[in-house]
């Protein structure tokens, strides 16, 4: 069975850090482009990062360019985000997806995880 599972979700404080991790079962991640979208209560999913099949390539919505990190470990079949200076405006469901083209469109993903919660709020 294909399976995406995040984890590393939380309650972080403003200007905190988390780390989210995305782990493969049943298939193997470095055949796809990953890419890391959130959603938040009465909004639409939003893409947040990507990254190519080989790490090589990245891309990063506006909103958190210079504050998240995208990064792969096609060794262990994992993809992390790892997100700094958080606002409250971070606030959402992190899901992970795999697809073939490395693209911000939710739309071009096959495989979703279940998602992992992300509170930003003192």
């Amino acid at each position: 069975q294909l399976q995406l599972v995040e984890s590393g979700g939380g309650l972080v404080q403003p200007g905190g850090s988390l780390r989210l991790s995305c782990a493969a079962s049943g298939f193997t991640l470095n055949y796809y482009a990953i890419g890391w979208f959130r959603q938040a209560p009465g909004k639409e999913r939003e893409g947040v990062s990507c990254i190519s099949n080989s790490g090589g390539s990245t891309n990063y919505a506006d909103s958190v360019k210079g504050r998240f990190t995208i990064s792969r470990d096609n060794a262990k079949n994992m993809v992390y985000l790892q997100m700094n200076s958080l606002k409250p405006e971070d606030t959402a469901v992190y899901y992970c997806a795999a697809g073939l083209i490395r693209t911000l469109s939710y739309s071009e993903y096959r495989y979703w995880g279940q998602g992992t919660q992300v509170t930003v709020s003192s």
